[in-house]
């Protein structure tokens, strides 16, 4: 066996590199394509402002009580999964992947309220929980949680 066989390959040419960048454009411009022409913009879009709103609101400055923290944390990742699930009940069409967002709805209220219920934070004031979206409405923006129930 020649030493020659374990050299590193040579460093790819400049026209190999400009290539793989080609492709990779027009890979990204074909996504594009895929997703403007089956209507997915919309809730990708939504579900882009609930994943950095949920981020956002998960970068705390720690207090030194876990609990707090825990619940500070916790309480936007639950308001995400249920941001989430809102955009799945807008634009969604697959009937269980609907009842869970319902379920998912439900069932992070719940738990966001008994968090806040356990560091004494104040409750959020009453109110329905969304059942069923209409497609295509907007997000519903923070505080402005009523939606129109069918």
């Amino acid at each position: 066996m020649s030493t020659s066989s374990f050299l590193l390959p040579p460093w790819p040419s400049r026209r190999a590199i400009v290539g793989v960048f080609l492709c990779l454009g027009l890979a990204v411009a074909a996504a594009t394509v895929c997703i403007a022409a089956t209507g997915e913009a919309p809730f990708l879009a939504e579900n882009d402002v609930a994943m950095h709103k949920m981020m956002a609101g998960m970068e705390i400055k720690p207090t030194g009580d876990v609990d707090r923290d825990f619940a500070a944390m916790m309480i936007p990742h639950h308001q995400g999964a249920i941001d989430m699930a809102l955009a799945e009940l807008r634009y969604g069409t697959n009937e269980q992947l609907r009842r869970l967002a319902q379920e998912i709805i439900v069932s992070q209220q719940q738990e966001i309220a008994a968090m806040r219920a356990a560091v004494g934070q104040p409750l959020p004031a009453p109110s329905a929980a969304p059942t069923q979206v209409p497609f295509g409405e907007p997000a519903p923006q923070a505080g402005h949680e009523h939606l129109t129930h069918h």
